[in-house]
């Protein structure tokens, strides 16, 4: 029997939505054997105009799985992915696991140094890598010198007529080529690996228990962390995505992968749970509007994992080029606050729903959402999911539950939740307590269960002994009808421990001057929330799922006043 006093969330599931879910003993690889098994004519990935069917999938990676074994991939060895959104990515990623070796997945567009950390931290010695991306592996000193290096050309997986335009003698094809594919020296090339033949199905397998993914934390409190994820983990949090959202159709259904794989969010919504649906998964470089609707034209998405920024901009894009967005059932944003003024337009628009969910890297990553009904909260993050729960402590003492209602450290614990940091023992002791997974965030839960969140504790801003959230100024300050974006920091101060700070984006044509926005925050703010300083800025730091980068804020604006003489002006 289920205890709602315990979980109240529970009470404000969905009707048809599990309270848990079944412990997960398979692998990852069941999803495409799976769906290649009962569907194997589906349509599985979808490029360009390419398609390639479950049953080619599920080939595909065996054939890849024994070319990476002939090179001496094992069980548990790292192999690195650095990828974007492609069919080989997709491949790549369930031969790896095929294995029992580890994915590390990387961002494609990171900064050579960026690149050579984490390198230095998981030393994988097999990396299959875009081919623009090749030179910057080729460079690392030697004693993280990458010994297998596989090079992939995206525009492969186009139709030979997109391949054929990309050859055109023209400005616009050259363009659209550099910015694909590039030659490259002493590689090894994808295609050999696709030509070996399929591994011997007698090889053994993984266990749920074995580690699947090195996931790096995005490391805006420090140096990135690469989190240790099971297949049980990741398959876990799958099926909870599946158990949330069972309106969908799912044999057939459309899910458009407009975020980057290589980040937890689009890993598990696109690469583990649209695979385990039988779902056609519409493979996207990058966001770009008007190939997400030319796309839209013939196969409208089921399902769109996205971010606000990325709602807004294909709604905008829709509206002005007269397009339908009708079909899509259900779109999930994370990573910021999603604005009631987008839900309303873009259901409208979809006549579907728009919902908010929460996550972390460390947790596979979903861990709450609103109900995909009508019964959820606009400004909260939801609920937890099935077979996960939750506590809110004092920061101070995590083993003190803080009163109903009132904010403390978010707690928890499910089978999503990672092991550990990799070989960063010190740095796992540190964010688990009796069992309980520290997220680091500062939350309230309300009487119905639904959770907000208030802020990161480590960007949580201490001026004169009161701690200042950065996201209630900046959620303030962006009402401001001159303001278009904003990021707030703790700045140092020589009175008051830290200065509240707030980086400002005006809007295009408007105007407005430091005092004038500091009486808005004045007018609207107790007076130790009140920026102290305003400086004013063309474009704030954004990841690649177009979360504002405080860290970079606050070392830009460092930056700044140390090439001053004097004081910022305020």
């Amino acid at each position: 029997m289920t205890d709602t006093s315990t979980r109240p969330w529970l009470a404000n599931y969905a009707s048809d939505v599990p309270f848990d879910i079944p412990v997960q003993n398979g692998t990852l690889g069941d999803l495409v054997n799976s769906s290649a098994e009962a569907h194997p004519s589906l349509v599985a990935l979808e490029f360009f105009g390419a398609t390639t069917t479950y049953r080619q999938l599920q080939r595909a990676i065996q054939r890849v799985a024994e070319g990476l074994r002939e090179l001496g991939v094992k069980k548990g060895d790292p192999v690195a992915i650095v990828l974007p959104n492609c069919p080989e990515h997709i491949v790549a990623f369930y031969a790896i696991l095929r294995l029992g070796a580890i994915v590390v997945e990387h961002n494609p567009l990171y900064t050579p140094r960026e690149l050579r950390h984490q390198f230095e931290d998981h030393g994988a010695k097999v990396a299959i890598v875009w081919n623009k991306v090749v030179a910057t592996v080729q460079d690392f000193p030697e004693d993280i010198a990458v010994e297998s290096l596989i090079d992939v050309d995206i525009t492969r997986s186009m139709t030979i007529g997109m391949r054929i335009a990309l050859t055109l003698p023209i400005a616009k094809a050259r363009e659209s080529r550099d910015a694909l594919t590039t030659k490259t020296r002493n590689t090894i090339s994808w295609s050999r690996l696709g030509a070996a033949h399929p591994i011997d199905p007698a090889h053994p397998h993984p266990d749920a228990t074995d580690v699947a993914i090195i996931q790096y934390t995005s490391g805006t409190t420090g140096l990135p962390k690469g989190a240790v994820l099971t297949h049980a983990n990741l398959l876990a949090n799958a099926v909870q995505a599946r158990a949330w959202t069972p309106t969908i159709t799912h044999v057939g259904c459309t899910i458009y992968a407009v975020l980057p794989m290589f980040h937890a969010y689009g890993l598990t919504l696109c690469l583990t749970f649209a695979m385990s649906l039988g779902a056609r998964l519409v493979l996207f470089p990058k966001f770009d509007p008007d190939l997400v609707l030319k796309a839209a034209k013939k196969h409208p998405p089921t399902f769109l994992p996205a971010v606000p920024p990325i709602a807004e901009r294909l709604l905008a894009r829709a509206k002005e080029k007269d397009i339908s967005l009708q079909g899509l059932e259900i779109g999930i944003t994370g990573a910021m606050a999603l604005p009631h003024d987008l839900v309303v337009p873009f259901e409208e628009a979809t006549g579907g729903y728009l919902i908010e969910g929460y996550g972390l890297s460390e947790c596979s990553p979903v861990l709450m959402a609103n109900p995909v009904s009508d019964g959820r909260k606009a400004g909260t993050v939801g609920l937890p999911l099935p077979s996960t729960e939750i506590r809110i402590v004092d920061p101070e003492d995590p083993t003190v539950d803080v009163e109903p209602g009132t904010p403390g450290e978010l707690l928890v614990r499910g089978p999503q939740v990672f092991s550990g940091y990799y070989r960063k023992p010190e740095e796992t002791n540190a964010v688990f307590v009796g069992g309980w997974f520290r997220t680091g965030d500062i939350v309230t839960m309300d009487s119905d269960g639904f959770v907000s969140v208030v802020d990161r504790i480590k960007e949580l801003i201490i001026t004169g002994g009161f701690n200042v959230a950065p996201t209630e100024v900046e959620n303030t300050l962006r009402l401001h009808p001159a303001i278009a974006n904003v990021a707030v920091v703790g700045m140092p101060s020589a009175h008051s421990g830290e200065d509240v700070v707030a980086a400002v984006v005006l809007k295009k044509g408007e105007k407005a001057d430091r005092e004038s926005i500091r009486q808005f925050a004045r007018d609207n703010l107790t007076p130790y929330k009140v920026p102290r300083r305003i400086m004013f800025i063309e474009e704030l730091p954004t990841s690649l799922i177009g979360k504002v980068l405080r860290k970079q804020v606050r070392e830009q604006l460092l930056h700044k006043e140390s090439g001053r003489s004097g004081p910022i002006p305020s």
